[in-house]
């Protein structure tokens, strides 16, 4: 029994001894595979007491270890390359204090235990070569075993932690892969792994809790991330520990669609509202056909008309209006006929002094003047950020595709599934990329004389130390080297890395130093940052980059606010870039690019390249007018009938008033768009052609009264047609003018420009048109030939006959469109209308962009100047780690990035103050100064004058706050990142914060993310929404204003208030349209209600057209519609007021007078002079000439002619205005004897 018990104290014993002794101790010979790292030497005696410089980088590297006399495994000189080694790790995983500590536990036990030998096995040794050290040997391997309950446990307390500068996780830059992939077990295989570039041999990690071949796995004690530690450090930030957060935000579930039996509500309710009216229409209809009919007493009607009585007070007003109307009308006319030199001239003068103003033109083609007003939100913010940062760079990019669908299959050594590469990725097509990559790279431009490179003008994050520009391509993963993408270990048998094995590396880990092949080349980009997958490869499925089909190479160029020089050299440098990728060629590779200039470029081409469509479109309808004009009577007097030359002068009447606008205009310094130059000819020429028609046909068809001159008649039918005239332009004037309301740049330019342009062209018809026109008269009258007017035909009998067309309205259309059968059918169908550059290299790159890029834009939350960062409060409203609050800036953009598919938003936010904190701390070995100076010294410097910022006692490892915290911000802030500190600000934050002057405190700072891939415009519209809303929420929580910023928000803000700019506009044009028509009618109410109505359903068509033909509804299209609205009063205006002064007796016959006179003249004035030049511009290889001009524009003229001499008519017959009983008798009395009086006993 003894023998027993002393057996087991003997055994006991010796497990004790074998315990507490080392397995390495010191360091000795450098390693062979890590250069720069040493071996630890072996040694299996016991611990050996710490010195006191040990006990302070204990208490710094292992707080809260205590082993009683401090007998260790390890030395100073191990301590200090733990130190060094766990730097990274230290920056990037400190922000979580549970994490940090459970990382440092793994370490610390491993480097120094006093128990080594209970979990570590040191297997591999080789002799010191160092002659001194002729009695001890290396360790070059050892086995550490660890639980696997530790291994879970750490990696559950660090796996969230975020790395705010990449807006990652740490864990992606930590575990040699990206952090979805990353486990317990390969993060702690790949920090013992030797490829990382850190581990000077290899140490083999066996994971278990139980004891396996004798040894007891490390099991410490370790904290979840929710836990705070015994120093008092607290718990894990949300953002940077998942169960900290409480619940998963959930979005807001979408609104059902709103149906009724299963189909669209409004198509359900549209249909009923139509059929409902239809049936009440119809029983109208045949009520009145089976009601029985009186013989018209035409005699009696004639005594009725003859007869001044009954009038109301309203009539009479409006009779003695159109009087008055009519003699300043006829008075104004008769002089300009006798008078013509004068009338010309003044006009002349008039005209060009206008026009001079041309000279100060100049025409704006930035997109965001264009589309975003200065007072617009958005706009605010964008100058805001540019002022305070500095205006977001310029971008030049390329996406490759090939047209081959070869794949190139790629097995691992030693083992593992064959991985696909597709035919992008093939090296032979990486060469021909990285060729053309390095030809751009060397592009030259000249700007006044001097030589641009992209050198020039690149971001380069890391300069003055590192000059390189940042290029986004797969190419950086090699340096941008041919032969790095050569580089292979391989040998007759086998190929062990070459560039498909650093390819997968580098895009899991693309900040890595060093990849874990047997290559150990560098993935970080030669300008010193990473280049992620998702931003320079396209077309792949999932994280599948290998299955990418497109290539996406990014050059960012500085842009400048106010240095036209630097600008202007980036602009020339772009131009040249341009002009390369235009010319170059290689069947192997497609390329779709852009540069910043790309837009503006491709917006002043619009003004050049399709010149020859519309010069042709305008030839058209210019001949058209000119021959139209004259009404030949005779082959004989074909010259003689024919009114070319007035035609020609009526153009350019119209184009005088256009280049007096514009010139008006640019003398007061308001910038020209294109929208004005193609869209305003096109209108004025709509609007002062129709007036032309009419002025000259009613002239043709008037017969002189006896003994009147000819100046009399021709101030007498100016005064029969100037208020219809008058009536329509100031309608349209009005209209635009109040259309300049808008708060878009292109609408307002649009409707200034346009409403004087009008109002300016009926002043020149109805003076210099005039005398024109009483020229031309007495040249017709002398049998002179049109244009060559000094010769004259014999005089012969000549019979005054009608035009064929007025002939077809009068006698053919008028009737048949009136017939009681036709009407009802023309109500019934056209209230069932609709409701609601193919050559640009631009255009083939937007096409590619949304097929293949897998990124979003960057947006950044902008903190506006006031927020105090020194005090604890401002810090933690913003920052995102331990002590800030649940609701902080960065944390509620980090909830939002949850659910990403909701808010838009994709990641985390970089963080300044989060990284600053972290770079800050005297644990880690960023933050020095010289103590002799007080200057940064960085941390790769070897100095022993560099002392660290802050003492590594409990307030020194607090946050720095008050005059300490602007002390140390200005080092942070100009400091480059390396391998010894990975959180120097420079690369990432130097523009995010603006300090004052003097680095007295922190102004105005930015907190940048991603948002998710967009492609659609309805998907930029969501973005803009959703991350104003989310800076709201920030607002209203911090009590500081912030704000979201991205660059395409200037352009798409526009489409958040599209609808209500749309509504706002065409109703107050309407209103417009309605108050002069009700004036300028005599005060008949009714007749402007009708105008209006006919006007509303134009529009209501024209909404339904877009949706049929796809065309959105923004900045163009609704200058469209507002010109729609304008042109609509020209089909309207001139039918109703021929309809209200008729003297026919009923309304049928009054539509049809009105619809024969003047249906004639709106029909060749508007629709045909029109439609010939509108299918023109069907051949433009210009998009937004083939969307936003033909399509609109050829929907406006076509809607325009089918309510105005269709559906008006039959709407005037059924419920036109009463007969005016005061212009009746003035009208009878007025034109006894004159061809108007023969039509009305017609």
């Amino acid at each position: 029994m003894v023998v027993i018990v002393l057996c087991i104290w003997l055994v006991f014993w010796t497990w004790t001894v074998q315990a507490q002794h080392c397995v390495w101790y010191g360091e000795c010979g450098e390693s062979t595979k890590v250069p720069g790292k040493k071996y630890n030497c072996n040694y299996t005696g016991p611990p050996i007491p710490l010195g006191q410089e040990g006990d302070e980088l204990l208490t710094e590297l292992c707080p809260g270890y205590n082993y009683g006399n401090q007998s260790l495994c390890c030395n100073v000189d191990q301590l200090r390359t733990l130190k060094g080694s766990l730097q990274l790790p230290l920056q990037f995983l400190s922000r979580c204090p549970a994490c940090f500590f459970n990382l440092m536990n793994l370490f610390c036990e491993l480097t120094c235990s006093p128990h080594q030998s209970q979990f570590m096995n040191a297997t591999q040794f080789t002799p010191d070569p160092d002659p001194k050290q002729a009695n001890k040997s290396n360790v070059v391997e050892v086995r550490y075993y660890i639980g696997q309950t530790f291994a879970n446990a750490m990696y559950n307390a660090c796996k969230d932690v975020q790395a705010p500068s990449s807006n990652v996780k740490a864990l992606s830059l930590l575990c040699g892969k990206d952090a979805k992939d990353c486990n317990a077990t390969n993060w702690i295989q790949y920090m013992f792994d030797i490829n990382n570039g850190q581990t000077p041999f290899p140490i083999i990690p066996i994971f278990s809790d139980v004891p396996v071949s004798g040894f007891t796995p490390m099991n410490n004690k370790t904290y979840e991330c929710t836990e705070g530690l015994e120093d008092g450090s607290g718990p894990c930030s949300c953002q940077d520990c998942a169960k900290a957060c409480g619940p998963k935000p959930v979005p807001p579930p979408l609104p059902p669609p709103w149906t009724i039996l299963g189909i669209d509500a409004m198509t359900v309710i549209m249909w009923i509202s139509y059929v409902a009216f239809l049936l009440i229409f119809i029983g109208a209809v045949l009520g009145a056909w089976n009601k029985p009919r009186h013989p018209h007493n035409v005699r009696a009607s004639r005594q009725f008309f003859s007869l001044y009585v009954d009038a109301s007070c309203c009539e009479t007003l409006g009779e003695r209006f159109e009087n008055a109307m009519r003699l300043l009308f006829s008075a104004w006319g008769s002089f300009c006929v006798q008078h013509p030199l004068l009338v010309i001239l003044g006009s002349l003068i008039v005209v060009a002094a206008s026009s001079s103003g041309l000279v100060y033109m100049r025409v704006t083609t930035d997109p965001v003047e264009l589309w975003s007003s200065p007072s617009s939100q958005a706009r605010q913010e964008k100058d805001y950020f540019d002022s305070h940062f500095g205006p977001f760079f310029r971008t030049e990019q390329l996406i490759i595709t090939t047209p081959s669908n070869d794949t190139d299959m790629y097995t691992p050594y030693p083992a593992g599934l064959d991985v696909p590469f597709k035919a992008i990725l093939k090296k032979d097509m990486l060469h021909q990329v990285l060729d053309l990559q390095l030809d751009i790279e060397g592009l030259v431009a000249t700007y006044e004389g001097e030589n641009v490179t992209l050198k020039d003008i690149c971001l380069a994050p890391l300069a003055p130390y590192n000059n390189n520009c940042t290029i986004l391509s797969v190419l950086n993963y090699f340096q941008n080297s041919h032969a790095r993408l050569d580089h292979s270990i391989e040998d007759e048998f086998f190929v062990y890395a070459d560039y498909h094995s650093h390819f997968l590396y580098c895009v899991s880990a693309p900040a890595s130093l060093n990849d874990t092949t047997l290559l150990h080349d560098p993935c970080i980009g030669t300008f010193g940052g990473p280049v992620f997958p998702w931003i320079a490869l396209g077309g792949y499925d999932g994280t599948n980059y290998n299955n990418a089909t497109a290539l996406v190479i990014t050059f960012p160029v500085n842009n400048y606010l106010n240095d036209t020089v630097k600008r202007g050299k980036a602009l020339a440098w772009e131009k040249e870039f341009i002009r390369f990728l235009k010319s170059y060629s290689n069947p192997n590779l497609t390329i779709a690019f852009s540069a910043e200039r790309s837009i503006e470029d491709e917006i002043d081409r619009e003004s050049n390249s399709d010149i020859s469509t519309i010069v042709v479109s305008y030839i058209i309808m210019f001949v058209y007018i000119s021959l139209a004009l004259g009404h030949i009577q005779s082959l004989r007097r074909l010259l003689v009938d024919s009114k070319i030359s007035l035609g020609i002068a009526g153009i350019l009447i119209v184009l005088s008033s256009v280049a007096s606008s514009l010139g008006i205009f640019s003398f007061a310094g308001v910038p020209l768009t294109l929208i004005v130059i193609e869209v305003i000819p096109f209108l004025v020429l709509a609007v002062g052609v129709d007036n032309i028609f009419i002025i000259v046909q009613t002239y043709q068809r008037d017969e002189r009264m006896h003994n009147e001159e000819l100046h009399q008649q021709i101030g007498r039918i100016l005064g029969d047609v100037a208020p219809s005239m008058f009536l329509s332009s100031f309608s349209e004037t009005l209209a635009f003018f109040l259309g300049a309301l808008s708060n878009m740049p292109a609408v307002r330019t649009f409707s200034m420009f346009a409403g004087l342009a009008v109002f300016i062209d009926f002043l020149l018809q109805i003076s210099c048109f005039v005398s024109l026109l009483g020229l031309d008269a007495r040249r017709q009258e002398a049998n002179r030939l049109d244009i060559i007017c000094c010769v004259k035909l014999p005089e012969g009998q000549v019979e005054k006959t009608d035009g064929f067309l007025f002939r077809f309205f009068k006698k053919v259309y008028a009737p048949f469109i009136l017939k009681e059968w036709v009407r009802p059918i023309v109500v019934s169908a056209l209230l069932i209308l609709p409701l609601p550059h193919t050559d640009s290299y631009v255009l083939e790159y937007f096409k590619n962009m949304s097929t293949y890029l897998h990124t979003g834009p960057p947006v950044y939350f902008v903190v506006e100047d006031g927020l105090n960062y020194s005090s604890l409060e401002g810090q933690n409203a913003v920052c995102g780690g331990v002590g800030c609050n649940n609701n902080s800036l960065v944390q509620q953009v980090y909830s939002a990035s949850l659910i990403s598919n909701y808010t838009t938003i994709a990641y985390t936010p970089s963080s300044w103050l989060d990284d600053y904190f972290d770079w800050v701390k005297p644990q880690s070995s960023c933050c020095r100064y010289y103590n002799n100076t007080g200057a940064f010294c960085n941390a790769s410097v070897v100095n022993s004058s560099c002392v660290h910022c802050r003492p590594m006692t409990a307030s020194g490892k607090q946050r720095p706050v008050g005059e300490e915290f602007m002390r140390f911000l200005p080092m942070f802030l100009s400091d480059n990142p390396n391998v010894k500190c990975g959180k120097g600000g420079h690369a990432a934050y130097s523009t995010a914060v603006d300090l004052y002057p003097d680095n007295k405190g922190v102004g105005a700072t930015y907190f940048m993310t991603f948002h998710t891939i967009l492609k659609e415009s309805s998907d930029f519209i969501g973005a803009l929404k959703m991350a104003r809303v989310l800076a709201d929420n920030i607002t209203q929580s911090m009590d500081h204003r912030v704000f979201p910023y991205s660059v395409f928000y200037v352009f798409y803000e526009q489409y958040l208030t599209i609808a209500y700019d749309t509504a706002l506009n065409l109703s107050v044009s309407l209103a417009a349209i309605f108050v002069v028509t009700t004036v300028l009618l005599g005060f008949e109410l009714w007749s402007a209600v009708i105008v209006s109505i006919t006007i509303a359903m134009i529009l209501v068509n024209m909404f339904g057209v877009m949706w049929l033909w796809d065309i959105s509804l923004n900045a163009v299209s609704l200058v469209n519609l507002v010109m729609s609205c304008g042109i609509s009063v020209e089909f309207c205006s001139h039918i109703v007021r021929a309809f209200s002064i008729s003297v026919k007796n009923n309304r049928v016959e009054r539509a049809e007078e009105a619809l024969a006179h003047m249906g004639s003249s709106v029909f060749s004035g508007i629709t045909l002079t029109k439609f010939g030049g509108i299918l023109i511009l069907a051949l433009s290889k210009s998009q937004i000439f083939q969307i936003f001009y033909f399509r609109m524009f050829l929907s406006i003229v076509l809607l325009g002619a089918a309510h105005g001499l269709i559906f008006l008519p039959v709407l005037l017959s059924y419920i036109g205005p009463s007969v005016n009983k005061a212009k009746v008798f003035a009208s009878n009395t007025r034109y006894l004897g004159t061809e108007r009086e023969r039509l009305l006993n017609y």
